[in-house]
């Protein structure tokens, strides 16, 4: 199976900072969030990715790229562990570019994959989300979507007052943690929303998806919304996910989950924990 990660937004709740730099790009604790993804579809059995970027992406490409000069000054001056790092990343998977040339959406960013993909069943990761578990988020839904022969979204349950922020679905509980959905909706207002599953950015796709984009027009926000097209499939189910799902896309859910990250590394963890101590303290 093949994923794609769209990559091609402005980030503007991220600005200044990511003015030049893709917000994709900004780090978790010691990675890129982008890291994070790639490595969760390797861990899922996929290492075949194509990523849908846009202007001043370009250090996407650089990241994931080979970089002679530093690894022959890294094995010059004997610093093997940092060497081994960037190789590693270097060899991560097979990564594809492709440009998204206007901002029209989630949708059409998806769309933009058709020919890379082809007539295969694939996993759609978006690159400010990163997840946590047992069993990577999209494995979950490969399996679902080999149990059930469809499309398969990850959902998660969110606070009522939050639920304009996602997309929605309704839905039925067919086994411990999946469901057949009925109605999916994106960001309704807190009193229509048919029921607080949220959309959380991983997806494994039937290529139908394809013309269902095609056929769905602008919708919130004057873009064509992956939400609404996925409304349009025959059958699709969802999966709670055992495990938990960051959200990157603001400044303060950026901060708490890069501390969180810091805490699960022994070296940092417990002088993390004392620095916050005194920064308590202080205020």
């Amino acid at each position: 199976m093949k994923a794609v990660i769209p990559a091609a937004g402005f980030g503007t709740r991220f600005l200044p900072a990511t003015k030049a730099q893709p917000k994709e790009m900004l780090p978790v604790f010691d990675k890129p969030t982008i890291q994070y993804v790639i490595e969760e579809a390797v861990a899922s059995g996929i290492d075949d990715i194509l990523i849908v970027t846009g202007k001043n992406k370009r250090s996407i490409e650089d990241h994931f790229d080979k970089s002679f000069e530093l690894e022959y000054t890294l094995k010059q001056a004997g610093k093997t562990k940092y060497l081994k790092q960037v190789q590693d990343i270097t060899d991560l998977a097979d990564i594809c570019y492709i440009r998204q040339k206007e901002q029209k959406g989630l949708g059409d960013a998806i769309y933009c994959a058709k020919k890379h993909v082809g007539d295969e069943p694939f996993a759609v990761m978006l690159g400010d989300t990163i997840t946590k578990g047992n069993t990577p988020c999209t494995k979950q839904l490969i399996d679902i979507y080999n149990k059930y022969g469809a499309s398969a979204i990850s959902l998660e349950k969110v606070p009522q007052e939050k639920v304009e922020r996602y997309g929605i679905i309704k839905g039925v509980e067919i086994e411990q943690d999946v469901y057949q959905i009925d109605e999916l909706v994106e960001k309704p207002p807190v009193n229509e929303a048919p029921s607080n599953l949220a959309i959380m950015g991983r997806y494994v796709l039937t290529p139908d998806i394809f013309d269902k984009i095609k056929e769905t027009g602008a919708g919130v926000g004057g873009e064509i919304q992956l939400t609404d097209a996925l409304a349009k499939l025959d059958k699709i189910y969802g999966n709670t996910f055992e495990g938990k799902t960051y959200d990157i896309g603001n400044r303060l859910e950026w901060l708490k989950t890069s501390i969180e990250f810091a805490m699960d590394d022994e070296e940092s963890k417990n002088d993390l924990i004392n620095y916050m101590k005194e920064i308590i303290a202080l205020n």
